[in-house]
């Protein structure tokens, strides 16, 4: 999924478990945070070496067209190092494990869990079936297993358009209930 659904999605999951209950609250702009936290740890630093390159002439679009790769490669994201890096990078924080083992720790730190968080794990588990073998599946249980599912290209115009009527829709229905919450 895009990164701008996932922090809307989280803050979404946020303000919806603020809404259910009286107790603690769960920052929404932290949760937000988190929630595109996998995708900007993968890939900023990725964009970063890429825009520079561009802008400074040392690489064109011209060192990504399908001439420029062997014959019956796809243009894949390990043929350039940076692309190796953001591969790497992209098990690292899309992975269950990884979470857990996060979140525990800063649990144990806390003394209590931090729930924006959540944010990180929503992410993880909507990336599993909207991501294909051909574009970075999502390694749920990297680095105990390298099991990915094949799902299908959130990229798709339909999944676009259901996604964000959904999101739309889930929104409509917290602010309904914040301003029942806001008139009682």
């Amino acid at each position: 999924m895009d990164i701008f659904a996932h922090g809307l999605w989280a803050a979404a999951a946020a303000k919806g478990v603020n809404q259910a209950q009286d107790k603690r609250r769960i920052n929404v702009w932290a949760a937000m945070l988190w929630g595109v936290f996998p995708d900007l740890f993968a890939f900023s630093i990725p964009f970063l070496w890429l825009l520079w390159s561009f802008v400074f002439g040392d690489l064109s679009l011209a060192n990504f067209h399908p001439d420029q790769t062997p014959v019956g490669e796809p243009i894949g994201r390990d043929s350039v190092w940076v692309f190796q890096l953001s591969s790497a990078l992209y098990n690292i924080s899309h992975s269950l494990i990884i979470f857990s083992v996060v979140f525990l720790g800063v649990w144990a730190y806390f003394k209590q869990a931090r729930l924006e968080l959540i944010g990180w794990l929503l992410h993880i588990i909507i990336d599993v079936p909207t991501h294909t073998y051909a574009f970075y599946p999502t390694p749920v249980f990297w680095p105990l297993f390298d099991w990915k599912f094949d799902g299908f290209a959130w990229g798709q115009p339909w999944f676009m358009l259901l996604n964000y009527s959904l999101l739309l829709l889930a929104l409509a229905v917290l602010w309904k209930g914040h301003l029942r919450i806001k008139n009682k």
